[in-house]
């Protein structure tokens, strides 16, 4: 006996399973996250300069970073290693750029720096580490970087 109900019922489950097969097979757009590890060091005497490097792990790859910049009202010597998080990518380039601070900026506490920072591309870095060495400022904000 033919049944409109289960004829409907039947015809929905169908819609769904291809649906779900188009979501799983369609590459997203999405924005994520990536991990980030940074090495900088910053010598100076009210004109810093600061370079290093570090690496972007994104969706199970490891790309090589280099890190530049140049701080303002700078005095003396230190070196810091950031971890963190790189959000707001959609391809590894987008972690290119110059950042500036976002939100609170860079804050130090008992010879830690916690900073979040944000490029033109809004990708947005949320890093902590310990810094060590003397300097007033590790002056994060205005830094610049490239995928290697």
């Amino acid at each position: 006996m033919f049944s409109f109900t289960r004829v409907t019922k039947a015809a929905a489950i169908a819609v769904a399973f291809v649906s779900v097969l188009i979501a799983v097979s369609t590459p997203s757009q999405a924005q994520t996250t990536g991990t980030v590890r940074l090495h900088i060091v910053k010598a100076g005497f009210i004109v810093g300069v600061g370079g290093g490097n570090g690496t972007l792990t994104y969706q199970g790859r490891t790309y090589r970073l280099s890190i530049g910049g140049i701080g303002i009202g700078s005095l003396g010597v230190a070196a810091v290693d950031l971890a963190g998080t790189a959000e707001n990518l959609r391809r590894p380039s987008d972690i290119a750029g110059t950042y500036g601070a976002a939100g609170v900026g860079a804050t130090f506490v008992a010879g830690g720096q916690v900073a979040t920072l944000q490029n033109e591309k809004g990708v947005i870095l949320k890093v902590g580490g310990v810094q060590a060495g003397f300097q007033i400022s590790i002056g994060l904000a205005g830094m610049t970087i490239a995928l290697q």
